[in-house]
C-alpha cells in the first residue's frame, strides 16, 4: 500500500517510509492511497476476538507490504501488554444506551497510550532493521508527552523532545512527563502555548538544518499516519461489543487536534456502520464553529479546565478537507496557502461534512455540572474532557435505539481541579503504578517561544 500527501506535491510513500517521515515534503499530511475495506460479513467474523488480534486483522492491511506478520504480531502484542485492564478498552454504561469506552488504562492514563505505545514498538522495529537514530521532536497540550516518552524511552535509537505550554497542563501531566529521567529524554516548557509549539514542530520539520550529520526527525504527534491507524481500532472494538455489524453504534468524541474522531471517520470508511461522530469540543471550538457556522477564524485560546483540547489549530482536519474536495491536493494546497485568512467551505463541501458529523461546544461550568450530574446518577466520575463528550453526546444524539459510545480519553485522577469543583472535597488517587508521582524528581528546560531557541537546545543536548 502506497501512502499519498494531502497537498498532492510529494512523493508517494510506502508504509515504512511513511511512519518515519511524519509530515510530507509539500507540508502534507500522508494517508493511504486507497482506504481499505471490510464486508459486514468479514466484521461479524471478528466479533469475540482478543483486542491484540482485532488489532492485527484491522491494521494488516494497510502494514502487509513492509512488515512479516510475525512482527506485527510482534509490535501488537508488546504495544498493549502494560495495559492495566485485560478487556484493553472496557465498556461502561452511564444511561440509556449510553456507554462511556475507557481508553486510559495504559500506562500514561490517557488513549494516547493506544497509539503511541503501538509507535514506539513499531519505531523500535523499524530502525533497528535500517540501523538507523532519529530526532522524535512532539509537541504536546497534556497527554500526548507522556504517552510519546513512555512509548519511546526504551528505544535505544531514538533521541525524544517533547513541548509542553509552559503552566498550561495539568499538574499530574507535567510530572508524568518530567518525571522520566532518561538520558534520551529531554521536555521543554515553551512560554506559549499549545500552537505556538505545534508550529514550531511544523517549522522545525521543514527545516532540519539544525541537527547533526545523519539525524533527521520522525513524528510522533497525530500528523503520524501510524497513531490514527492505530486508534481505528478500538471503534470496531466498541462496536462489536454493542452488536455491530448487525446494528449502527454512534460515537461521541472530545477533540481538539481532530485525530481521534478522524479514527472514527476511517472505521466508517472501512465498512464499520456508524450514522452519527459527534465532535465534542470546550471553549476552544474552531471545528464546532466551523461545522455549526462555517466558521474556522482563530480565535485566542482560552485556558480551560480540559487542557488537551485547549487548541485553535486543528492539524488532521486538513486530512478530511482532502477527502470533503474529492482528494484533489491542490485544492487543498489552495484552501490552506494563508493561515491567517479565515478560511471558508464551499457549501456542497460543508454539507458533506455535515452528514457525517454532528458538533457541540461545551463550557467550563457546563462541564463541571456534567462530572457532578453523572456521578451523583451512577457513581462513576468522568474526567472533564470526557463529561464534555457525554453532554455533546445527549445534546446531538438523533437515535435513542442505536448505541452511543463516548470517549473516556483520560483517567480523572490526572484533572482534580475538574473533580474539586464537581465534588469539593473528593480526593481521586492515581493507579497504585503511579502513586508516588508528585514526590518523584522532575527534569525540563523552560524556553521562550523563539524557534531559535527550541534549535539551540536541541542542538546542544545532541551534542
Amino acid at each position: 500500500m502506497k501512502f499519498i500527501s494531502t497537498r498532492g506535491r510529494a512523493p508517494s510513500l510506502s508504509f515504512a517510509d511513511t511512519v518515519l517521515t511524519g509530515l510530507a515534503s509539500d507540508g502534507g499530511l500522508y494517508v493511504p492511497e486507497k482506504l481499505p475495506t471490510f464486508s459486514r460479513e468479514e466484521i461479524a467474523e471478528m466479533a469475540g476476538l482478543s483486542y491484540e488480534e482485532l488489532a492485527f486483522r484491522i491494521m494488516w492491511p494497510f502494514v502487509s507490504e513492509d512488515l512479516s506478520e510475525e512482527e506485527m504480531r510482534g509490535v501488537i502484542e508488546r504495544a498493549y501488554s502494560s495495559f492495566r485492564h485485560s478487556a484493553i478498552a472496557p465498556l461502561i454504561q452511564t444511561g440509556h444506551n449510553e456507554w462511556v469506552m475507557e481508553l486510559f488504562q495504559g500506562p500514561t492514563l490517557a488513549f494516547k497510550d493506544f497509539a503511541l505505545q503501538f509507535l514506539g514498538q513499531l519505531f523500535d522495529l523499524l530502525l533497528k532493521k535500517r540501523g538507523e537514530k532519529v530526532v522524535v521532536l512532539g509537541a504536546t497540550s497534556g497527554d500526548t508527552g507522556s504517552a510519546a516518552i513512555e512509548g519511546c524511552r526504551h528505544c535505544e535509537n531514538i533521541d525524544i523532545f517533547i513541548m509542553h505550554p509552559h503552566n498550561r497542563v495539568s499538574e499530574v501531566q507535567r510530572k508524568q512527563m518530567t518525571s522520566v529521567l532518561s538520558d534520551n529524554v529531554f521536555n521543554l516548557a515553551l512560554e506559549g502555548n499549545f500552537d505556538d509549539c505545534q508550529n514550531m514542530v511544523k517549522a522545525s520539520f521543514a527545516d532540519q538544518s539544525f541537527l547533526p550529520d545523519g539525524r533527521r526527525l520522525v513524528a510522533v504527534n497525530s500528523i503520524n499516519w501510524a497513531r490514527i491507524m492505530a486508534q481505528i481500532v478500538y471503534y470496531f472494538h466498541a462496536a462489536l461489543s454493542l452488536g455491530g455489524p448487525h446494528r449502527a453504534v454512534n460515537f461521541s468524541v472530545p477533540t481538539g487536534n481532530f485525530g481521534d474522531i478522524f479514527a472514527g471517520y476511517l472505521a466508517r470508511g472501512m465498512g464499520l456502520p456508524i450514522n452519527q461522530l459527534v465532535i465534542a469540543t470546550n471553549a476552544n471550538d474552531i471545528l464546532h464553529r466551523c461545522i455549526s457556522a462555517n466558521d474556522h477564524s482563530p480565535q485566542p485560546l482560552v485556558h480551560s479546565l480540559s487542557p488537551s483540547m485547549d487548541i485553535m489549530v486543528s492539524s488532521n482536519f486538513e486530512r478530511l478537507l482532502f477527502d470533503l474536495h474529492g482528494r484533489d491536493g491542490a485544492a487543498v494546497a489552495r484552501l490552506l496557502a494563508d493561515r491567517s485568512a479565515p478560511l471558508k467551505l464551499d457549501e456542497s463541501v460543508l454539507e458533506k461534512a455535515r452528514t457525517l458529523f454532528a458538533s457541540e461546544r461545551v463550557g467550563d461550568e457546563r462541564t463541571v455540572e456534567v462530572i457532578r450530574q453523572v456521578f451523583e446518577s451512577t457513581e462513576y466520575l468522568l474526567d472533564p474532557h470526557t463529561a464534555i463528550g457525554v453532554e455533546a453526546a445527549r445534546k446531538a444524539r438523533k437515535s435513542q435505539a442505536e448505541p452511543m459510545v463516548c470517549l473516556a480519553t483520560a483517567h480523572p485522577a490526572k484533572f482534580s481541579e475538574a473533580v474539586d469543583k464537581a465534588l469539593p472535597g473528593t480526593k481521586v488517587p492515581l493507579p497504585h503504578h503511579m502513586a508516588d508521582l508528585m514526590e518523584r524528581e522532575e527534569r525540563l528546560q523552560i524556553l521562550p517561544n523563539e524557534l531559535s531557541a527550541v534549535h539551540d537546545f536541541i542542538s546542544h543536548a545532541l551534542g
